[in-house]
């Protein structure tokens, strides 16, 4: 009579899936991919997290809450706008070229090309990335209500440069710039908020 089957840890099977997506991206995560990965047998895999889209859709929102978090606590805590994205600026390129693990941001790289068949995850992600340029753009527009900044700033545009540098710097990390590189931008984009008081 065969014993029953072993337990297994749920969150350290989320974060071994979670690695492997951010790594290949969603598509070219077979399930087979993590049934070797994860140790598992695929009706395991089901059983726990319901179907790979949503294995996957719980392994951004764990990225999300952990090392992807870095933006929304830096606009949260910091007192300026301008400390804020340096902050946001410095912890994306030391998370996006680390060594130990994957390169880049999983929400920019995990599915900028989908087939039709998982154009849902697609959108889902853009969701994410605009929600992020929406929360830097509404810093920014603080920061001038506030007087941080003067009233002539555009902070739409200001918000939205920032978000594309912040993406931009994620498909760099993944094409092997360096931190060293990256950081050497970070200056040219806090000049934004100088001089504009």
């Amino acid at each position: 009579m065969a014993g029953r089957p072993r337990e297994f840890d749920k969150d350290a099977a989320l974060k071994v899936a979670r690695d492997l997506f951010w790594e290949r991206g969603y598509e070219a995560v077979s399930m087979a991919d993590l049934t070797a990965a994860l140790g598992l047998a695929s009706a395991r895999i089901y059983a726990a997290f319901g179907s790979k889209e949503q294995l996957f859709r719980d392994a951004v929102l764990d990225y999300e809450a952990r090392e992807g978090g870095f933006a929304d606590r830096a606009l949260a805590e910091e007192p300026t706008a301008r400390q804020a994205i340096e902050r946001m600026f410095y912890e994306a390129i030391d998370l996006y070229t680390r060594q130990e693990g994957p390169r880049g941001c999983m929400v920019v790289s995990s599915a900028i090309n989908c087939t039709a068949e998982n154009s849902g995850i697609r959108a889902w992600l853009e969701e994410h990335r605009r929600a992020r340029t929406t929360a830097i753009v509404a810093r920014v527009q603080k920061a001038v209500r506030m007087g941080e900044l003067a009233r002539r700033v555009d902070a739409k545009a200001v918000g939205n440069l920032c978000a594309a540098a912040l993406h931009g710097i994620s498909v760099q990390a993944r094409d092997g710039s360096s931190r060293e590189t990256l950081r050497k931008t970070v200056p040219l984009l806090l000049s934004l908020f100088e001089g504009v008081s």
